[in-house]
């Protein structure tokens, strides 16, 4: 099969078969097919698109291009996020998801441009292995029904190589390609059903509505295309989800909300919501009101931090990290106040520009091969709609020298707003749902 001939039909805006499309996955893996022709593939799917049928096709050839995992029980379940600040939903629903009866094998990612990854908040644990073989998750998953890890080099390997490709040649943003991306990664967990939780607002990738609607269709058709159960909720993303951004700092922040310590009213309100839609997908629950139950008594009776603690230790973090995490979370050496300039209300934020904030201070990465500083970030955010006076803290900084300090306190003052009075009514938080 001559690639060229492929390439050069869905330039001219045809179709490609099931059959041709996994000759083109192969030839990514197998490198027969060049960077250039894969370029040029990838050029030509963005500028003429893909009909449902070819993208379920081309996931479904991704997915397969490597392992595809099997269980011995179920329901298996997961949940993807396409990112924003202080989104740490994955840390506490899937052990609670697991405490509720779901078989739960997230294969979580890192950071990607300003946005956090939760598995760059799990390395802030000493000890937690977040490439275990394939054998050693599936007694971990067997042992505590959930398991946190990133990506193997055995699932969804042409994802890594296209990816690549995509992101020299101008074709990230191809609504094909992200969706074949995406869920090859997350299919190839073997699930029987996926919540989506698709971002908009100034902090996500899909700025306004109209965008995220269409990536959350994309998603949810070829999710249940490729034979997933598959829903996605849109969610707000136009200030941090969390009061606070950083990955030591967003661990505290998820023991203290799976221990009560302190519980955040919007993190908690969004964390449920997408759970007791996966529950209900996954038939363990009825509707969506009774998987929120659920996952609520989960929470409180402490079955979901009990979860979490027993997955960590499995995977070689500390045994009573629950009990004892500032003994074991790393700290920022220098913390700073952020002190309202004047009187008012918080009315808004740069949500991106938090994000891009916290990189300076070493908490994310410039370049792919960048080591991260777990220690740093912000805490104590200050939700819009909080009436402040001045000199009152809008956040606390944490970082590694007083330079870096003042540099994200400036960033961050510049990122907030400060208002005589409320802003308009605030978004939802849940502002749309997409099913199949």
């Amino acid at each position: 099969m001559l690639y060229q001939e492929l390439i050069r039909r869905k330039r001219d805006g045809g179709t490609l078969t099931a059959a041709e499309l996994g000759a083109i996955v192969a030839g990514i893996s197998d490198g027969s097919m060049g960077d250039a022709q894969l370029g040029a593939f990838a050029m030509a799917v963005l500028l003429r698109g893909m009909d449902l049928t070819e993208r379920v096709a081309l996931t479904t050839a991704m997915r397969d291009s490597g392992d595809v995992m099997e269980w011995d029980r179920g329901p298996v379940i997961d949940k993807h996020s396409t990112g924003g600040i202080g989104d740490t939903v994955s840390l506490m629903l899937m052990p609670a998801m697991a405490a509720c009866g779901a078989v739960v094998p997230s294969i979580a990612g890192r950071g990607l441009g300003h946005t956090g990854g939760t598995l760059d908040k799990l390395e802030s644990i000493p000890g937690y292995d977040i490439a275990p073989d394939a054998a050693r998750l599936r007694r971990i998953v067997a042992q505590t029904g959930c398991a946190l890890v990133g990506q193997t080099a055995a699932l969804a390997p042409a994802d890594k190589r296209f990816y690549a490709i995509r992101d020299v040649t101008g074709t990230v943003e191809s609504l094909d390609l992200i969706t074949a991306s995406i869920l090859s990664k997350k299919l190839a967990e073997g699930l029987d059903a996926l919540v989506l939780d698709v971002k908009c607002g100034n902090g996500a990738f899909m700025e306004d509505l109209d965008s995220a609607r269409n990536l959350a269709r994309a998603l949810v058709d070829v999710g249940n295309g490729a034979g997933c159960r598959t829903v996605a909720l849109i969610t707000d993303m136009s200030q941090p989800l969390a009061p606070a951004a950083g990955n030591a700092l967003e661990m505290n922040l998820t023991l203290d909300f799976l221990t009560g310590r302190a519980v955040d009213a919007r993190l908690w309100r969004v964390t449920c919501a997408l759970g007791g839609e996966a529950l209900t997908l996954a038939g363990l629950a009825n509707d969506p009101e009774q998987g929120v139950s659920m996952l609520e008594n989960a929470f409180r009776s402490g079955a979901a931090a009990e979860c979490f603690g027993r997955m960590v230790a499995a995977l070689g973090g500390p045994a009573d990290l629950l009990e004892n995490a500032q003994a074991y979370l790393p700290a920022a050496p220098v913390t700073q106040v952020v002190a309202a300039p004047s009187a008012g209300v918080v009315t808004g934020y740069d949500t991106r520009a938090i994000g891009l904030a916290v990189i300076g201070l070493g908490g994310g990465r410039r370049q792919p091969s960048d080591r991260i500083d777990p220690r740093v970030g912000f805490a104590e955010i200050a939700p819009v709609g909080q009436r402040v006076q001045a000199g009152d803290p809008l956040a606390i900084v944490h970082a590694a020298d007083t330079d870096s300090a003042a540099l994200a306190t400036k960033a961050y003052l510049a990122a907030c707003r400060i208002g005589d009075t409320p802003a308009a009514a605030p978004a939802p938080l849940v502002l749309d749902r997409i099913s199949g």
